[in-house]
């Protein structure tokens, strides 16, 4: 099992406990970008830049994902696409995508993309906070013990 990260948008929080993670469990952590990316030294961890575009990293991940394997992402179409290859997908505020929710979310998510195309004020998600970073702390500190990789839990 690998950890991939749509890491374009990824709080920097979010990474550091990413990386701490991966060296605790020995888990392979890529993550992709369209632009360079600093990660601490580690034979666990490694960033993959990717040519500027729409999707581009979205793409590289779908393509190089397989079944089992865990994506950390806030994008939902790309959530919806891990979900069909039987992969599983987080977001940083420590919310699961499933297949039991993943087409509300897309249609929540084309609707207020419509709303703005109309010129509607959405606003967007709130500033990631303390109990958002500990939620997924604890979601990915569960899911690698169900895969048999965390020792102690992540800070």
């Amino acid at each position: 099992m690998r950890i991939w990260v749509d890491a374009d948008a990824c709080p920097a929080v979010i990474k550091d406990i990413l990386y701490r993670a991966a060296e605790r469990t020995r888990r392979s952590l890529t993550l992709v970008a369209n632009k360079m990316l600093r990660t601490p030294p580690s034979r666990f961890i490694r960033a993959v830049q990717v040519p500027r575009g729409i999707d581009v990293a979205d793409s590289h991940i779908v393509r190089q994902l397989r079944a089992g394997d865990l994506v950390v992402t806030a994008d939902i179409p790309l959530a919806s696409d891990v979900i069909a290859k039987g992969a599983h997908a987080l977001n940083p505020r420590g919310e699961f995508y499933t297949t039991e929710n993943i087409q509300e979310r897309l249609a929540l998510r084309n609707y207020l993309d419509e709303l703005r195309g109309t010129g509607v004020q959405t606003g967007g998600p709130e500033a990631l906070g303390n109990a958002d970073r500990k939620r997924f702390a604890d979601q990915l500190d569960r899911f690698l013990a169900k895969q048999g990789g965390a020792t102690k839990k992540p800070a």
